[in-house]
């Protein structure tokens, strides 16, 4: 348990292995309204542009940004690192100091290194959180919205942003993704029922670089 001065980062690395398990249902489930002169589109025009976006897209790397803020603090906790991902279920997550810490997500199993040589813990997520679950369903084009969440979607130029609202009750309160027409994700933000905020960027995204096994451990 984290106490004292260690709490806050543990509080935030604690919500990017959450927001990395949920990845895969984001991609299937979300789409919220973004800027008002956004051209709003059907949700299942923004779903289905999602879907093509990412069956182009065998692997892909990119920096990142994150802000987050959490409800009982006031000022955000901002962190830059690198991530890593290959279909249909590989996920790695390099964070820089002072929040250094290392993770993989293998379908539905976490596996995360905090510091340069900390000690290894493991965390097996729920099937149906998997990422091999989730892209599977992604391989066929979408013509209805998901049960049990509200979606929508706008468009600007080659910008689209597709967003989900849970309706039924859970951590997670709404979350979104921004992305370009040739497959770039720009930007995912995650809101969650305690009024905790995180939103990360995106920068210097490389797609269909022929990501191997070697660069998904945590040696």
């Amino acid at each position: 348990m984290c106490v004292g001065r260690d709490s806050g980062f543990c509080r935030g690395f604690v919500a990017w292995w959450r927001i990395f398990s949920a990845f895969g249902a984001l991609l299937m489930f979300m789409a919220v309204a973004f800027p008002c002169q956004a051209r709003q589109i059907p949700a299942v025009e923004g779903l289905e542009a999602l879907r093509k976006v990412f069956s182009g897209v065998a692997d892909f790397t990119a920096d990142i940004s994150q802000e987050k803020r959490l409800s009982l603090m006031k000022r955000a906790l901002t962190m830059n690192g690198t991530v890593r991902f290959r279909k249909p279920d590989l996920f790695y997550l390099e964070l820089n100091a002072p929040y250094a810490s290392r993770m993989v997500l293998r379908d539905n199993t976490i596996e995360q290194v905090l510091g340069t040589g900390g000690e290894r813990n493991r965390i097996v997520l729920p099937p149906e959180q998997g990422l091999k679950r989730w892209f599977s369903r992604l391989a066929a084009p979408i013509t209805a919205l998901p049960e049990g969440v509200g979606v929508q979607a706008d468009a600007t130029g080659s910008l689209y942003t597709v967003t989900i609202t849970p309706r039924a009750k859970g951590q997670v309160r709404e979350l979104v993704i921004s992305f370009l027409e040739d497959g770039t994700i720009r930007k995912l933000v995650i809101v969650e029922r305690n009024g905790d905020r995180a939103m990360m960027t995106f920068k210097k995204v490389r797609r269909n670089v022929g990501l191997t096994d070697r660069d998904f451990r945590l040696e």
